[in-house]
């Protein structure tokens, strides 16, 4: 996939694979040899596949090789479909993703089932807000769209120009992990129609747009429902047909359904709600924290502009829980005992932090997603910076 803004010429070989009349692609993003080398191995690009595959698509995973979902043009087209019925009707889209992740891809492949031409956001130098004014007006009359991830919305929401045009479109999906509650409350007082949308390449994209499985999508909770929590499992028509090397642990064993890694409850509104990982969960003192619900508490203290949870080795406890906090600009530093008592007001001690540290930023990778290997890493021996307080 060529960098920005020659990534609309992609559209032509989309709209290829997704009739039929041309062989399946991978997308790879150009410029990165060795991402090049280990994508063309691992999904063993030029060896035989299915006739009705039109895209695999390489997963975010952090360890091992990389995944590849294979999406047929049916549930590349229905996801489409069901995404335009949701939101009101087919429109125009910007594209401010990389066209090589599934939510790129999405953009392209609605605009092709609308009949419209995207607009795309130079990317080459990373996200530029005040190219998102000009981007919005040349979207036209009709209804418009973009798909975006936090860290863009957040970093558009210090820009008024960029948050004025953001507020004109009808739809802003937004993906790649839960948003920072300062940065959803900031997009609703300034009258932005954010989406929140959950899913992944295996389901070719957002499939459950505010905690609601889009039309031909089921949702279930595996492994413990009976709790209220369980393990989220995707079926539907917008599902990948399988993996082009499947894992010993397959996650599309059960015919017609994807097991994800993901925890999840339904609330009092049968909407999803998103826990995280089954692999984020934070065992200590024998009790099980998941961070999710910690972080959205947390970031409704006053002085959190951003925040992770995690949990690091601990003699007595077998993990400790900690949290890494960016402050908002020119807010006072709270102490690790003020946030465990903010927490106190809503949580049971147990999900108290344990270990403060405050960060200028958290790290991420792919197109948004919090990297919590990455802080563990770095602060499971206690931390490296003098922000860190330890109880």
């Amino acid at each position: 996939m060529p960098p920005s803004p020659s990534a609309l010429s992609l559209t032509a070989a989309l709209e290829g694979v997704l009739d039929g009349r041309d062989a399946p692609l991978v997308p790879i993003p150009a410029g990165d040899l060795r991402e090049s080398e280990l994508l063309t191995t691992s999904l063993r690009v030029g060896e035989e596949i299915d006739d009705d595959v039109a895209l695999v698509v390489s997963t975010s995973g952090t360890t091992g090789a990389p995944k590849g979902a294979m999406l047929t043009p049916a549930a590349l087209i229905a996801s489409a479909s069901a995404t335009h019925d949701r939101l009101g009707g087919p429109g125009t889209w910007l594209l401010a993703l990389p066209a090589h992740h599934i939510a790129g891809i999405q953009v392209l492949v609605r605009s092709l089932q609308a009949g419209t031409a995207p607009v795309e956001l130079d990317l080459s130098a990373g996200f530029d807000v005040t190219e998102l004014p000009t981007a919005v007006a040349q979207l036209g009359s009709g209804r418009r769209y973009t798909s975006l991830v936090a860290t863009q919305l957040a970093k558009a929401l210090l820009d008024p120009e960029a948050t004025a045009a953001l507020a004109e479109l009808d739809a802003v999906l937004l993906g790649g992990g839960p948003a920072p509650r300062p940065v959803l409350e900031g997009a609703a007082a300034a009258g932005i129609a954010v989406v929140r949308t959950y899913g992944s390449s295996e389901t070719s994209g957002g499939c459950v747009y505010d905690g609601v499985p889009l039309d031909g999508v089921e949702v279930r909770l595996d492994q413990g429902a009976e709790t209220g929590e369980g393990r989220i499992s995707i079926g539907g028509t917008t599902l990948a047909k399988g993996y082009r090397n499947p894992p010993d642990r397959d996650p599309f064993a059960e015919p017609g359904w994807f097991h994800t890694d993901d925890l999840g409850v339904f609330d009092d509104t049968g909407s999803l709600v998103v826990l995280g990982r089954v692999d984020e969960a934070i065992s200590t003192g024998g009790l099980t924290v998941m961070p999710a619900p910690v972080e959205a508490v947390l970031s409704r203290h006053p002085a959190v502009a951003d925040c992770a949870v995690f949990g690091v080795p601990d003699d007595r406890l077998g993990e400790r829980v900690v949290a890494a906090v960016v402050l908002v600009t020119g807010a006072p530093e709270p102490t690790l005992g003020d946030i465990r008592a903010y927490l106190a007001q809503s949580l049971d001690s147990t999900a108290a932090p344990r270990e403060l540290h405050l960060v200028d930023e958290l790290p991420r990778r792919g197109i948004g997603k919090l990297d919590r290997r990455a802080l563990r890493r770095r602060f499971e021996s206690g931390g490296d910076l003098p922000g860190g307080y330890g109880w």
